[in-house]
């Protein structure tokens, strides 16, 4: 059966072991049909021969994007349980203490990723979680060229820089393609570490501006070497596309004067400590009194 943009299909020669949508298909010169893939709930890229792919049945779906959406439950969950939340809000939280009445503020996040079905994701589960977000659609490619303009805008306490990437097999091009430090190997990576760099240079204080970046397989040292806080993917894994939101949710509902537990941070990603890493980050939570009646 014929593959076609928009198709959700699996690859053979991997055992199905990820299902990805049809990006675009090129007819290469001896008439064959190369295909272009993204991960449909991981952050992957990578292309295949049509005669690899399989149409995937409506089950094998509805299976992955239940066990992908059992995962999120149980995270945000842990979320919810947290003194600042309170379940099921979106706007800020107001209670007293004592005879004053004080007000609750996550950190503001923004979102530039190169795929525009895992942003509304993203954006819908900062949504859930009570997180100010902004989310802009920007390819990987165009992040270092826009993100210091987007920062200038929106003045966030994290930034997330993300989309697809991927790692060269062994053998493949380039010629130093057996070492997992050479840049030429990965997809997108020497976009992220750009735009990294160029939030850098915007704000160079770690504590003052939160970088998350990367995508799946991305050159995580390289990530953290050009200023990040956290970055994919220390085990060169896979990552899921929630995984982003569930570092931004810990740095944004910890206290400004506290540390962000390291290993709770990685730990309460999707993929865990293997998919992202990073550095010790000050929270990006702010308590403020009093509230005043005209908010709503």
């Amino acid at each position: 059966m014929e593959i076609r943009v928009g198709d959700l299909v699996g690859r053979k020669s991997y055992g199905y072991d990820i299902i990805f949508k049809v990006q675009n298909i090129y007819v290469q010169n001896d008439g064959s049909r190369m295909v272009y893939l993204a991960g449909l709930n991981y952050r992957l890229s990578a292309d295949a021969p049509e005669q690899d792919l399989v149409k995937m049945p409506p089950a094998k779906i509805q299976d992955e994007n239940k066990e992908f959406q059992h995962k999120v439950d149980r995270l945000t969950a842990q979320r919810n349980r947290h003194p600042s939340m309170r379940t099921g809000a979106s706007k800020m939280l107001f209670f007293a203490r004592d005879q004053y009445a004080t007000f609750k503020r996550p950190g503001k996040v923004l979102h530039l990723d190169g795929d525009n079905d895992y942003l509304q994701m993203c954006l819908k589960q900062y949504k859930e979680l009570g997180i100010q977000a902004v989310g802009k659609l920007v390819a990987e490619d165009q992040q270092p060229k826009l993100v210091k303009l987007l920062l200038e805008e929106h003045k966030p306490d994290i930034v997330v820089l993300t989309g697809h990437d991927s790692m060269a097999k062994e053998g493949n091009k380039p010629a130093d393609a057996r070492n997992t430090n050479a840049l030429g190997r990965y997809k997108n990576s020497k976009f992220y570490i750009e735009a990294v760099k160029e939030a850098r240079r915007y704000q160079p204080a770690l504590d003052e501006l939160v970088v998350v970046a990367g995508a799946c397989q991305s050159f995580y040292e390289g990530i953290l070497a050009a200023g990040a806080n956290f970055a994919s993917s220390p085990g060169r894994i896979m990552i899921h596309a929630l995984d982003p939101v569930m570092v931004c949710k810990q740095i944004a509902f910890t206290p400004i004067d506290r540390i962000a537990p390291l290993e709770a941070v990685l730990r309460n990603t999707i993929t865990g400590i293997n998919g992202i890493g990073g550095v010790q980050t000050r929270g990006r939570y702010r308590d403020g009194m009093p509230d005043s009646p005209y908010i709503v």
